[in-house]
């Protein structure tokens, strides 16, 4: 059992890190949850459960389509939003899964999409909309992959559009969900500590 002198030594050790960070202009971190919760209230209406088809185009033109659902809820007391995404084929088989965690950066006033799929993970631009969002994934030189979609009246609309300078807009992707429920995923249900 630590002697009172080892308690007091860590608390030392604690407190001077947190008390240089202060005069040294660190971000008051209440300050900076709260801007957090408020840029992410313009994302409530995404809460919830989500299930619809999604059509991808092929590279030979054809194109494929699944059953897609999405959950999504708060995390960090509203400061995040989490988003899981899953698709299923006509046998029931899940053929797509994604996870999504979308912040705010006070400082920056910017919004950030970190994306995890079939091994891989990326940073992504991500601005909300009057009426639901727009994310980027680059795509090669002068390319990217732009994700607009439609969140309202219970209705999750979203394409994905290759774009290219000095080409025409391709549609790649067409997503269209209903809100069939509640969820108080990821929050809910934490470990307590008895």
């Amino acid at each position: 059992m630590p002697t009172l002198f080892q308690r007091l030594a860590c608390s030392l050790l604690l407190f001077v890190p947190l008390a240089a960070g202060a005069q040294h202009g660190r971000p008051d971190a209440a300050a900076q949850e709260a801007a957090q919760r408020e840029a992410m209230r313009v994302l409530a209406q995404m809460d919830g459960i989500w299930r619809g088809t999604a059509t991808t185009v092929l590279p030979d033109g054809g194109k494929h389509t699944i059953t897609q659902t999405e959950r999504v809820g708060s995390f960090l007391d509203g400061a995040i939003k989490v988003i899981e995404g899953r698709g299923y084929e006509a046998d029931g088989k899940m053929s797509f899964n994604a996870l999504g965690i979308v912040s705010y950066n006070p400082q920056t006033k910017s919004y950030n999409l970190r994306a995890h799929h079939r091994g891989q993970a990326g940073d992504f631009s991500w601005r909300p909309t009057p009426d639901g969002f727009i994310w980027e994934v680059p795509a090669g030189p002068n390319a990217v992959v732009r994700y607009t979609a439609t969140v309202k009246d219970g209705t999750w609309h979203e394409v994905g559009d290759y774009v290219a300078q000095g080409r025409e807009p391709l549609r790649t992707f067409e997503m269209t969900l209903k809100r069939i429920g509640d969820t108080d995923w990821p929050a809910g249900n934490p470990v307590v500590p008895r």
